[in-house]
């Protein structure tokens, strides 16, 4: 028997993935609303797999935290993350964090069901064009931690760095603070923050070295 946890923290989420497992057989599925309950069933439960959201509400513990706090404690159980996020980034992150694997959430019943059969055999799991990306990002991440940032959320972390809440900041953007607040959350996996503090420090650290950089007088040959 299989015994799979879940860590989500959308209802709707964890009603369809249970669904899906069910009736491909798995026999008990355990369901949690935020990290911190994930955690503690984790060591409960003992899961055979364990399926994460990397967006967790709360501060206290982050999806990445999550996995790595169970990497500590056991480094073989297989971990599929199950995510919105498609940046290619984010999923090097989580995978260099311990998982075993990564989906999307908008991918069908069949994809989600092919990426758990394949991490619970103790597999890698990557569909092609994530893997593509992510192989690609290899060749680029000597060009410094903000060369992998868009437009919009250098704008994001330089307002940050400035000391502004998301509501000013979605202001000056022109945005909703919901969409201030989803670009935070990628930049603190981007840039490997815990929590916010972390985050408006590493803005001003890396604004700063990255000013300092631009100013620097080139040597002529």
């Amino acid at each position: 028997m299989t015994r799979v946890l879940i860590v989500d923290d959308h209802p709707i989420v964890l009603q369809g993935c249970r669904r899906v497992l069910q009736d491909a057989g798995v026999c008990e599925v355990v369901e949690a609303g935020d990290a911190i309950s994930g955690y503690r069933l984790f060591r409960r439960a003992r899961p055979d797999v364990i399926i994460v959201d990397l967006s967790l509400q709360g501060n206290r513990l982050s999806g990445l935290d999550l996995i790595h706090r169970m990497r500590v404690h056991d480094p073989r159980v297989p971990i599929l993350v199950l995510s919105m996020y498609s940046d290619p980034y984010i999923v090097s992150r989580s995978l260099d964090t311990g998982a075993t694997g990564y989906v999307l959430k908008e991918a069908g019943p069949r994809d989600f069901l092919d990426a758990f059969q394949t991490v619970r055999c103790g597999k890698p799991y990557l569909n092609h064009d994530i893997a593509i990306q992510v192989a690609m990002l290899g060749s680029r991440r000597s060009e410094g931690a903000l060369a992998e940032l868009s437009p919009r959320e250098l704008q994001t972390l330089t307002l940050l760095a400035e000391g502004k809440p998301y509501r000013e900041i979605a202001s000056d953007l022109n945005i909703s603070y919901k969409t201030v607040a989803n670009s935070c959350s990628q930049l603190k996996v981007k840039l490997g923050a815990r929590n916010l503090p972390e985050l408006i420090r590493i803005a001003v650290q890396q604004l700063a070295t990255d000013s300092q950089a631009l100013l620097k007088p080139k040597r002529t040959p």
